[in-house]
């Protein structure tokens, strides 16, 4: 009986494995579990459905939140957002000291501004790399910074498909789980920027400056080709940045950054972010109103092709799961070999980096892990109501950290192998392997390692908004207190 229960994570598992997508394979284990239900719950179909009805009615403010995001990221990317971004940054200057640090800082910005870790690494990989090629810089140094930098806007970013769906899974605000993470992840960013700046001083490079005009016309033109048949936007990207646009631009980003610390709801944020963009977009004639008609059309199609259709079955199969009580005989060993609350929180970040490892994609472990993290607490500690929603921002930002940044650790993972495809194509003087992604990407391991002992010791006190609640405030159930499913 405790194998059929869990057959349904089998079946979304090997699907994964088999090179199946993630929106399919969980549709395979959603129907699979349905008729699993039926069987070991007695249940009829119709009876069962409804359930699932039910529990995706739960989360029908994130499918707008989501279609919202990718318009705005349509909306920033085609208005100059990101240019700007860009642009504004690397009046840092480019020295052979200071080319992996910029790109670092740039690449978390434009990750932020664009949701999206994949489009921020080939729109910035082809500057920096090229431009790290000119300077005399560390290339392993400079590729492991953008590798970063470009990860940190998918676990923050308030249109981060992966920040969306983490939250959504567990029933969290997106707004309150970027402030319960903030500070975290800016003082992750300031450690990994002063440890990126200080390996390049002690390399001793030469000092040699470059302009951004300078490293973008060195970019050859099968490069360019690369680019435009894997990420047509970083093409338009790099033409706003080498033509300009007005430093203004960047106005849209600190607003929807501004309203999001502030507590503003999500959907007002975004709505602010867009139409702040078109505004200012209009000043700078770079967007109209049939334009800005016609990238809301792109980026509502594109979440309903990509991440509302995946949300939807994750949650079905999440439902279908917890149905069944699926998940019990996993929670009760770690129950078992948990003495506390963080201890079970920790272990639940373990077990969002195994899963990644075995996934080999963030989302898949999102969507796989995330339902077995959140039921594991829901139904093994005792708290208050507030209480319970802060450890479910923990397990939130858990998921999302480990399935973006742990990410960086596994060689076979989407992650690496697109980064280092993308560099291979558009630098080619270099044999990128994966350790030109791991050996220097200090934000990736600060990141991992800083949350788990954070978690575990209890020194998230320390960090303002990220701490999570102690025993006896909170505590785990006794064994006596769970109820055992026949």
């Amino acid at each position: 009986m405790i194998f059929l229960k869990f057959s349904p994570i089998i079946v979304m598992v090997a699907a994964l494995l088999s090179g199946i997508d993630v929106k399919v394979a969980a549709c395979y284990a959603t129907i699979y579990g349905i008729i699993i239900a039926m069987l070991v719950e007695k249940r009829e179909f119709k009876e069962v459905t409804n359930i699932v009805y039910e529990g995706v009615a739960t989360i029908i403010e994130v499918f707008f939140i989501l279609m919202f995001s990718y318009a705005m990221a349509e909306v920033f990317m085609a208005t100059g957002v990101g240019a700007s971004i860009i642009r504004i940054s690397l009046r840092l200057g480019l020295t052979s000291k200071s080319v992996a640090l910029v790109g670092f800082l740039v690449t978390c910005v434009l990750s932020v501004a664009t949701g999206t870790s994949w489009g921020t690494f080939a729109a910035c990989a082809p500057i920096f790399l090229w431009a790290n090629h000119i300077v005399g810089g560390s290339v392993a140094l400079t590729m492991a910074s953008i590798v970063g930098g470009s990860c940190f806007g998918d676990n923050i970013g308030l249109i981060s498909d992966t920040t969306i769906v983490s939250s959504g899974i567990q029933n969290v605000d997106i707004v309150d789980r970027i402030r319960h993470q903030g500070i975290w992840s800016i003082l992750c960013l300031i450690l990994a920027a002063i440890l990126i700046y200080f390996t390049a001083v002690g390399m001793h490079f030469p000092d040699k400056a470059i302009s951004a005009e300078e490293a973008i016309e060195q970019i050859p033109e099968e490069a360019w080709v690369t680019l435009e048949a894997e990420r047509p936007s970083a093409v338009a990207l790099l033409n706003q940045v080498k033509e300009g646009v007005p430093v203004y631009m960047a106005i849209p980003l600190v607003v929807v950054l501004g309203f999001a610390f502030k507590g503003i709801p999500t959907i007002i944020c975004l709505l602010l972010g867009i139409l702040s963009a078109f505004i200012l977009g209009l000043g700078a004639k770079t967007i109209d109103f049939m334009t800005l008609s016609d990238l809301l059309f792109t980026g509502f199609s594109d979440a309903g092709n990509h991440s509302v259709s995946m949300m939807l079955w994750a949650v079905a199969f999440g439902t279908v799961m917890n149905m069944m009580n699926a998940f019990e005989p996993l929670s009760r060993f770690i129950l078992r070999i948990s003495r506390s609350v963080r201890q079970l929180m920790f272990y639940n970040g373990l077990l969002c980096i195994f899963g990644n490892i075995a996934l080999a994609d963030e989302m898949a472990q999102i969507v796989t892990i995330g339902p077995i993290i959140k039921d594991m607490t829901d139904e093994n500690v005792e708290a208050s109501e507030e209480d319970m929603y802060k450890l479910r921002l923990r397990n939130a930002t858990l998921s999302d950290a480990m399935g973006v940044y742990s990410a960086q650790f596994v060689p076979w993972h989407c992650y690496v192998v697109y980064f280092i495809t993308i560099a291979s194509s558009i630098y080619p003087l270099h044999q990128f392997t994966f350790g030109d992604v791991i050996k220097y990407n200090y934000m990736c391991i600060i990141a991992v390692v800083s949350i788990l002992i954070l978690t575990l010791t209890g020194a998230d006190k320390l960090v303002p908004l990220f701490s999570i609640p102690n025993e006896p405030q909170v505590k785990l159930k006794r064994k006596e207190d769970t109820p055992i499913s026949e």
